[in-house]
C-alpha cells in the first residue's frame, strides 16, 4: 500500500494463535493493556495469574525489546445449532441467564382494535335504538288480547279494535238452570263491559326497554282481558228471575167472603238464595258464559194446619151474630157484615192464628151513634181554594177508644162469652195539629208534573191508589220523604193489585206493579221544585211515556224515592188522577225563577234482540234500543244561573222484543 511501511513477520508464524489448552479451562493471559485500562478488569490481583516474560522482541521491534500485546484469542466460528443471539461472555464473569424477548404487537394492530370496539358499540346501539324509536308511542309489537293482535297501535286504536272484535267474545250469555226451570241472562242484563282502559293499561307502551324491544321483535306478549261487572245491576237483574221463581211459604190464614169464612192452608216455599245467585252469575260470566245451576232454598210456614181448623171455627162464630156498644144509656149494633168486613186470623208467630180486627173502620159506620160529629176530632190540612191553599186547622175531638174496643172485640171473638162490649169515649187529638204546619210558607205552587197512561189497566188502578194515600201529606223543613215509609208494602188488603211491572230487566206480574209511573211523576215535581234529590233508581229500559233520565223504579223495599225538604218552608203534597192521568203538585214557597234539565245527545246506542217465550204468563214486549245521556239540572235566580246539580248519567239497557208463543 502507498505510503505504508515495512511489515515484519514475526520470527515464529504460528505465536499469536494460541496452543490448545487441557481440558482445565484457565483465564486468557493477556501481556499489555491499552492506553488507559487498568488490569483490575479481571479481578481481584490475588485470581490474577503472575506474568511472564516475553521473548526478546526481533529487530524494529518496540524500545525495551518488548513484544507487541497478544491478540485477543480467537472466537470459533459460529456453528449450526449454537444460539448465535447469545450474548457473548465478559472476561471474568459468567455469562448472563437467557431470557425470553417480549412480546410486541405490531403498531397497525395497536390502532385497529379500539376503533373496531367503538363500531361494534355503535351497532349495538343502533340496533337498540332505531327499532325502539319506531315502537315508541304505541302498543308494544306482538302484544294480543284473547287473541286480538294490539300490537303496534296506538292507545286510541287499540281500544277501537278490542271494543269491535272483543266485545263480541266476551257477550256470550248465561243460562240460569233455577229448579229445573232455564233463563238466559244476556251480558248487559250482569252489567257486564270490558274495562278497555285496564286492559290496555296492561300492555308495555312508551319507550321500550331492550328486553321489550327483543321481545316485540321476536315474540308475543299475552294479556288477559279485564272484565268489570255491575254488581247494582246484576242484583236488579237476580231481584227479577227472584219474583219470577220465588215461591214464599204460605201462612195459614181465615178471612171472609161476604160472611162466609174461608181458610187458607199453610204451604211450604222457596225462595232463590240471591247472594248467592249474584255470585255464580257473576264467575259464570267470567269465565266466558255457558251455565250454572242457582240454589233454592226451603221456605217453611209457622202455622200448623190444626191451628187454621181450630180459627176456622172461631171465624164462623165471630159472625153468628152482631156486637153491641154500649155508652152511656146509648147502643150501637155492629153487624155480621161489618165484622166480617174487619176481622180476619192470620199468624201470631207462634204456630197458631189470633183474631185481627180493624175497629177503627168498623167505627166509621156506628160511631155517630154514639158520638156526634161536633165532638169527633180533625186533622189539620190544607185545601186549595181558588187556587190558594187555604189552612184548616185541627180540631181536638171525643171519640171511641178503638184500641180498647179492639183488644175487647178480639178476645170476645177468640173466646166467646158476650157479646155486648161497653165502650169508652176519650179525648182523641187530631194526627196533625194545626200549629205542625201553620206558618210554614206554604203559599203558592212549588212545581206540577203529568204523566199519562192507558185506560182501565190494573196498573192503572195501582197508580191511583197510591196518588189517593199520598194526597194532602206535609214535609216539614229538613224532612226527607220516602214513598215506601209512607205508604209501606202494597197489599191487596191495602187496595192494590196485581199487575205488570219490570223488575230487573224482566216483565213479572206482582201486586201494586205500575207504581214506578206515580213515582216518576212526583221526581219530576220534586225535580222542578228545586228540591234535593236524596235517593232514587233509573228504570232499567227507556219508555217514551217519561222524560230520558228522569225516570223511577220504585219497588218495596228495594227500590225507594226519596227527597228532602231543604228549604226553609213546608211542602204540601196534593195528587189528582183520572182515568188516564196523574199528577203530582208540590206547594210552599219559591226559591228560584226557573229551574230547567238540560239534556246531551243520546249516545252509546246498543240494539235489542228478538226472543219468543212459551213460559206460563209470559208477557209480551216490544224491542228497544239501549243508550245513554247526561242530566243537569240548573237553577235559575234574578236572571242569572244561580247553582248546578252535578251531572247525571243514566244508562238505558236495550229491551228485548219478546213473542209469547204459548198457547
Amino acid at each position: 500500500m502507498r505510503n505504508a511501511g515495512p511489515i515484519e513477520s514475526p520470527t515464529d508464524p504460528f505465536a499469536s494463535v494460541p496452543l490448545p489448552t487441557s481440558s482445565v479451562s484457565k483465564k486468557p493471559r493477556i501481556e499489555g493493556l491499552p492506553p488507559g485500562v487498568s488490569r483490575d478488569i479481571f479481578g481481584p490481583p490475588e485470581r490474577q495469574e503472575p506474568r511472564q516474560a516475553q521473548a526478546p522482541s526481533a529487530s524494529g521491534g518496540p524500545s525495551g525489546g518488548a513484544l507487541p500485546p497478544a491478540p485477543p484469542p480467537a472466537q470459533p466460528w459460529p456453528m449450526a445449532g449454537n444460539d448465535s443471539g447469545r450474548p457473548a461472555a465478559v472476561f471474568g464473569q459468567e455469562s448472563p441467564r437467557e431470557h425470553p424477548p417480549a412480546f410486541e404487537p405490531e403498531p397497525r394492530r395497536r390502532r385497529l382494535l379500539p376503533g373496531l370496539l367503538t363500531l361494534l358499540l355503535l351497532l349495538a346501539v343502533l340496533a337498540y335504538v332505531v327499532p325502539a324509536v319506531l315502537m315508541s308511542g304505541s302498543v308494544l309489537r306482538g302484544t294480543r288480547v284473547s287473541g286480538v293482535d294490539i300490537g303496534g297501535l296506538t292507545v286510541t286504536q287499540a281500544a277501537d279494535k278490542l271494543r269491535t272484535e272483543l266485545a263480541a267474545q266476551l257477550s256470550k250469555p248465561v243460562v240460569a238452570d233455577i229448579g229445573g226451570k232455564k233463563d238466559t241472562i244476556q251480558a248487559d242484563e250482569a252489567g257486564l263491559e270490558l274495562d278497555v282502559v285496564g286492559t290496555i293499561g296492561q300492555a308495555p307502551s312508551g319507550f321500550p326497554s331492550p328486553q321489550e324491544v327483543w321481545r316485540g321483535l321476536t315474540g308475543t306478549t299475552e294479556l288477559e282481558p279485564k272484565i268489570n261487572i255491575d254488581t247494582s245491576q246484576l242484583t236488579r237483574t237476580v231481584e227479577g228471575l227472584a219474583e219470577s221463581v220465588d215461591k214464599r211459604a204460605q201462612e195459614g190464614r181465615v178471612a171472609f167472603s161476604g160472611l162466609t169464612p174461608k181458610a187458607r192452608q199453610p204451604q211450604d216455599g222457596v225462595l232463590l238464595d240471591r247472594e248467592d245467585a249474584v255470585k255464580r252469575i257473576g264467575d259464570a260470566f267470567l269465565r266466558g258464559g255457558g251455565s250454572v245451576v242457582l240454589t233454592l232454598r226451603p221456605s217453611k210456614p209457622v202455622t200448623t194446619p190444626g191451628a187454621v181448623r181450630a180459627a176456622l171455627a172461631k171465624a164462623k162464630q165471630a159472625v153468628a151474630a152482631p156486637v153491641t156498644l154500649t155508652l152511656d144509656g146509648k147502643q150501637a149494633q155492629v153487624p155480621p157484615a161489618v165484622i166480617a168486613a174487619n176481622l180476619s186470623f192470620a199468624s201470631d208467630g207462634s204456630g197458631g192464628l189470633a183474631p185481627q180486627f180493624d175497629a177503627k173502620a168498623a167505627l166509621t159506620t156506628v160511631e155517630s151513634s154514639l158520638v156526634s160529629a161536633a165532638q169527633q176530632p180533625r186533622d189539620a190540612t190544607y185545601d186549595i181554594v181558588n187556587g190558594k191553599p187555604v189552612l184548616v186547622p185541627a180540631r181536638t175531638g171525643r171519640g171511641v177508644n178503638d184500641k180498647l174496643l179492639a183488644r175487647d172485640a178480639e178476645k170476645v171473638f177468640a173466646e166467646g162469652g158476650d157479646r155486648t162490649i161497653p165502650v169508652r169515649l176519650g179525648a182523641v187529638a187530631p194526627t196533625v195539629a194545626t200549629s205542625e204546619i201553620d206558618n210554614l210558607g206554604i203559599k203558592e205552587t212549588l212545581a206540577t208534573f203529568t204523566t199519562n197512561f192507558d185506560c182501565c189497566q190494573p196498573r192503572a188502578k195501582n197508580i191511583q191508589r197510591m196518588a189517593e194515600e199520598l194526597d194532602g201529606h206535609i214535609v216539614k223543613p229538613g224532612e226527607t220523604f220516602s214513598i215506601n215509609d209512607v205508604v209501606g208494602e202494597r197489599t191487596l188488603e191495602d187496595g192494590y193489585v196485581e199487575a205488570a211491572e219490570t223488575v230487573g230487566g224482566r216483565l213479572v206480574s206482582i201486586v201494586g206493579g205500575g207504581v214506578s209511573q206515580f213515582a216518576t211523576t212526583m221526581y219530576n215535581a220534586a225535580y222542578f221544585s228545586g228540591l234535593e234529590d236524596v235517593e232514587h233508581k233509573p228504570m232499567d229500559y227507556y219508555t217514551d211515556q217519561f222524560p230520558a233520565g228522569r225516570d223511577v223504579a220504585l219497588l218495596y223495599p228495594e227500590s225507594d224515592l226519596k227527597w228532602r225538604n231543604d228549604s226553609d218552608n213546608g211542602v204540601l203534597i196534593k195528587t189528582a188522577f183520572t182515568q188516564t192521568s196523574v199528577t203530582v203538585a208540590l206547594w210552599g214557597t219559591k226559591r228560584y225563577d226557573k229551574i230547567e234539565a238540560v239534556e246531551s245527545e243520546r249516545r252509546d246506542f246498543t240494539q235489542f234482540r228478538r226472543e219468543t217465550s212459551s213460559e206460563p204468563g209470559c208477557l209480551s214486549t216490544t224491542g228497544a234500543q239501549g243508550f245513554s245521556i247526561d242530566v243537569t239540572r240548573v237553577f235559575h235566580k234574578d236572571g242569572r244561573v244561580v247553582k248546578k246539580d252535578d251531572k247525571l248519567t243514566t244508562k238505558y239497557r236495550p229491551q228485548p222484543q219478546t213473542t209469547c208463543t204459548a198457547s
